[in-house]
């Protein structure tokens, strides 16, 4: 059945440079969802403010073409290590330092290179104006803007798509843009699943995340070895918000002072890396803001939540 039409904004194959690879206080790899849909907030107000004040970004989806996370494993080891970018002295006295051999000191930061594409749902255009709309998502995305904290060094043309729900021709018009790539999906089902078997929330994130090794022995004394994880599919643990940890407050030197602060850490679960070919609904692959104020979360999940 042809439901409603949706309207969707493409930015196809956004190249970004040394992208915050920290994802969460224990996780490092793709960017967190709060990166994406902070992005996409950041763009709307910007949009807002050049005369398009009634312009709403209301979901976010993101496709992964590339990520090229900056570590190194040198000869002989097993683990890798982060690449940490280090400026020369800058100063009389850093020179003197670094020449003694008293280097100033560094702040860790693990970075990455993306090649990521956004759709964004919207709302509040009309289509006469359009191809402005079109000319200030270019601009934007040319001037000072970040992804992620990264730099955004190039991006193939935005363009606007109608997908009518239940039209499977318009969906797959779009999603054949997205490929070669992977969409970010939330499987929380898969934690919910091993901490009502009774484990903790991180037994359970592991035993999803664990590699399994396993041989056989035929007649002939050949081995076989075998790997699986417990559930198919490429999972991977994702932070999708944060969970407050104080009450609403004051806070010295806080950085918006009209605005209540409160301390929070980060909600981690678990994800999935889909190819959008395999998707039958937006809303697959599509996350929102949510707020559970009873509970203290601020959450980005996904719209068929």
């Amino acid at each position: 059945m042809i439901g409603d039409t949706r309207r969707i904004l493409l930015l196809p194959h956004i190249k970004v440079q040394n992208a915050n690879a920290l994802s969460s206080p224990f996780t490092i790899g793709f960017p967190a969802m709060t990166a994406w849909l902070g992005a996409a907030h950041a763009l709307q107000r910007k949009v807002n403010e050049g005369g398009f004040q009634k312009v709403a970004f209301n979901s976010v989806a993101v496709v992964s073409h590339d990520v090229d996370l900056q570590t190194k494993i040198g000869q002989g080891d097993f683990v890798q290590s982060i690449v940490v970018p280090k400026r020369p002295p800058s100063t009389k006295k850093e020179l003197t330092d670094f020449n003694a051999g008293s280097a100033p000191s560094f702040i860790e930061e693990v970075r990455c290179h993306l090649d990521i594409s956004l759709l964004i749902e919207y709302g509040g255009i009309d289509k006469d104006d359009e191809e402005m709309f079109m000319e200030q998502i270019a601009l934007h995305l040319n001037a000072s803007m970040k992804l992620a904290g990264g730099d955004i060094i190039s991006f193939q043309k935005p363009a606007l798509y109608r997908i009518e729900e239940g039209n499977d021709v318009d969906l797959r018009s779009l999603t054949r843009k997205l490929m070669p790539g992977y969409a970010v999906i939330e499987r929380r089902e898969l934690m919910i699943e091993g901490m009502e078997q009774g484990r903790d929330a991180i037994d359970a994130m592991l035993d999803y995340l664990a590699i399994h090794h396993s041989s056989e022995k035929d007649d002939e004394e050949n081995v076989t070895w075998t790997s699986h994880r417990k559930s198919p599919g490429w999972i991977v643990p994702i932070a999708t918000g944060f969970h407050g940890l104080t009450e609403l407050g004051q806070a010295i030197n806080q950085r918006d002072p009209e605005t209540p602060h409160r301390f929070a850490e980060s909600v981690v679960t678990l994800g999935e890396f889909r190819m959008p070919h395999s998707i039958n609904s937006l809303d697959e692959i599509l996350w929102h803001y949510h707020v559970d104020i009873e509970k203290n979360l601020y959450l980005c999940q996904q719209n068929n939540h």
